[in-house]
């Protein structure tokens, strides 16, 4: 659950915990990145929770580089797989999803005591407040529009002629999912959590129908929203889509869904626009947003997608508030990559509260 903003976020000096040995790295670049060619200058990104991502500075080129924790990082099953993010991006390349250009991947953790790959930077505009205070109307309308057409494009993608018909298990993907993100939470908990205790009882038992229907599979990039997108400098045109850490095989409505909780989150640690004037702002309003979405992926079916849309909203809350316990849990292990890590780890329990209150609308005894 990172950003790397490329384009408009800072850099620090490599946290101590996020340190490796600089000479090593441009030693194993020289070797195996074709024009790569030093000094080599090692900063953090100041943004990001999870995997530490660097910007990589020679005199001719500008990389990034995304790698797993240090070796003192007590690593969740399933987390952290850098591997993955490259293998999705890299066959990505030349659809309609745009993405950066993955340059090197090494998986030989003797290098510099981790598994990392190597990227392009992509320099454009990331936008943090799904606000837009820095845009008119219309430029809010046409930005919100563009999301829409991505997360749609990725939805449509043939995985299977890209290489990836196996990036994810086949079927049952909501048990799956739930079943994930409740044992990563409990390997994290650090304290009382009794909405999440309501949660992981609940839904599992009531995945609606729609939501176990097998023929529904797309690539799910699994953190799909603003700040995770760089947009072009001058126009509203996506010219990258990052951090794919959590991306499988899965069903679209669970991805979607979750790109639209901005609507119900309120501004602040999470960035959302809930509680906001949309229509006065230029912003869609939220069924508008999925009618539109349905419309290009070739829906027809909105009136059953909003019947069940409690389920999603209640199901991606969970699994934001699972995220948020294992950022907790980092922070009280020491091992947390930025300096934000300690209100979004805090906000765990009202991410609960925020999930059950749709399991009740979604009828929770």
């Amino acid at each position: 659950m990172d950003t790397i903003a490329q384009g408009n976020t800072g850099t620090r000096p490599v946290a101590p915990q996020h340190r490796f040995d600089e000479r090593a790295l441009a030693a194993y670049l020289h070797a195996h990145l074709p024009g790569f060619a030093g000094p080599l200058q090692v900063e953090q990104f100041k943004g990001g929770q999870s995997n530490p991502t660097y910007r990589l500075t020679t005199p001719d080129t500008v990389y990034v580089m995304r790698a797993k924790p240090g070796p003192v990082a007590r690593l969740l099953p399933s987390a952290h797989a850098i591997e993955r993010e490259f293998r999705v991006m890299q066959a990505l390349q030349g659809s309609e999803v745009p993405v950066a250009r993955m340059q090197l991947l090494c998986e030989d953790e003797s290098v510099i005591g981790r598994a990392f790959y190597v990227m392009e930077h992509v320099s454009g505009r990331v936008l943090w407040d799904p606000s837009l205070p820095e845009l008119d109307t219309s430029g809010r309308a046409a930005h919100y529009d563009e999301m829409n057409r991505v997360i749609a494009a990725l939805h449509r993608v043939d995985f299977r002629a890209l290489g990836l018909g196996d990036y994810g298990k086949p079927g049952n993907y909501f048990e799956r999912q739930i079943g994930r993100w409740s044992k990563q939470f409990l390997a994290s908990v650090t304290g009382p959590n009794p909405a999440m205790d309501r949660l992981l009882d609940w839904l599992p038992r009531h995945i609606p129908p729609g939501a176990r229907d097998e023929t529904e599979v797309s690539i799910v990039h699994g953190d799909f929203r603003l700040d995770n997108l760089i947009f072009d400098p001058a126009q509203a045109r996506v010219i990258a889509v990052l951090d794919w850490e959590l991306s499988t095989l899965g069903h679209p409505l669970a991805d979607f869904s979750y790109h639209c909780m901005a609507w119900h989150i309120p501004p602040g640690t999470f960035r959302g626009i809930g509680g906001l004037d949309h229509a006065a702002l230029g912003i869609p309003a939220e069924r508008d947003y999925v009618a539109r979405y349905c419309e290009r992926i070739g829906r027809t079916d909105l009136e059953a997608v909003m019947e069940d849309w409690n389920f999603y909203l209640a199901y991606n809350l969970f699994r934001i508030a699972a995220i948020a316990q294992g950022i907790a849990k980092r922070v009280e292990d020491g091992t947390a990559s930025s300096a934000q890590a300690q209100a979004t780890g805090a906000a765990a329990p009202a991410l609960a509260e925020l999930a059950w209150g749709f399991a009740l609308r979604a009828g929770a005894a």
